[in-house]
């Protein structure tokens, strides 16, 4: 076994500038462009192409790159492409799994451990059930190894666990907090989304009814970036060197805090 340890660590990162990118720019822009294009193009050619896609998918031995090309030739976008063959294919849909235990076993220090699973044995005893959260990714971020790790964790720190699947849309991820009855959605973001994708999801948390469903963020998130979500009702933001025990020990506070007056003497027992 080989650990590298950077012995080049400077002692102040100061201010970093970050390029900022308006997403919400991006995507009219994007949305014009395409609207452009479907009225420059041969749509019934498009269709035409769109169709043999889908016949070539159902047909042992055909050449399905041969009639991708011809549709891209006809302007066909890549989301028509895949469209086309998600008819006969249907999508992938990954297996969200945690591992339990681990992470415990591990982390050096049990006695911050220990406190949250008593917070977390609070909650359960006022409320009936153990804290709820759905780690969640939106959009187009595929980088889910942190979530992961984030699920283990809260998972054997007392707390259920779902886990949403890549790809998201804030509309998907708001009806399955819903339908999961969570008290947290937990959004990882590591490309640069959060901007856009967490205020949407708080949005449709509140047109369900369920505003009451904290949301919180961490992952990459420049620190210029955290007031605008402080202000759009983001509970609070997790930056990178984040201890997660701590983060649990905020989260269960909050949630305690926020329980009826008649569980104040839980919230005044915890540690």
């Amino acid at each position: 076994l080989l650990v590298g340890i950077n012995i080049a660590i400077i002692e102040s990162t100061g201010s970093i500038e970050v390029r900022q990118v308006d997403n919400a720019s991006v995507r009219r822009d994007q949305i014009v462009g395409l609207k452009k294009l479907k009225e420059s193009r041969d749509n019934e050619q498009v269709m035409a192409c769109l169709e043999a896609i889908r016949v070539a998918a159902s047909t042992e031995g055909a050449d399905l790159l041969e009639h991708c090309i011809a549709a891209a030739r006809e302007r066909a976008t890549l989301g028509e492409i895949s469209m086309a063959l998600e008819l006969v294919f249907g999508r992938h849909a990954p297996e969200s799994t945690i591992s339990t235990g681990v992470y415990a076993s591990e982390y050096a220090n049990p006695e911050i451990l220990s406190e949250v699973q008593t917070l977390s044995d609070i909650f359960l005893t006022e409320t009936g059930r153990r804290p709820r959260i759905l780690v969640a990714k939106l959009g187009q971020d595929g980088h889910d190894r942190g979530a992961r790790v984030i699920a283990s964790a809260f998972a054997d720190m007392g707390f259920d666990v779902d886990v949403g699947p890549l790809f998201q849309t804030a509309s998907e991820t708001a009806l399955q907090a819903m339908e999961n009855d969570v008290h947290i959605v937990g959004v990882s973001s590591l490309a640069g989304g959060h901007k856009t994708l967490v205020p949407e999801l708080i949005e449709a948390l509140r047109q369900g009814g369920r505003g009451d469903i904290l949301v919180v963020a961490g992952g990459v998130i420049p620190d210029q970036d955290i007031p605008l979500l402080l202000e759009q009702g983001v509970s609070a933001v997790f930056g990178p060197g984040t201890v997660i025990p701590e983060a649990a020990h905020d989260l269960l506070s909050t949630l305690l805090e926020q329980l009826p007056p008649s569980s104040e003497g839980a919230s005044q027992g915890k540690p």
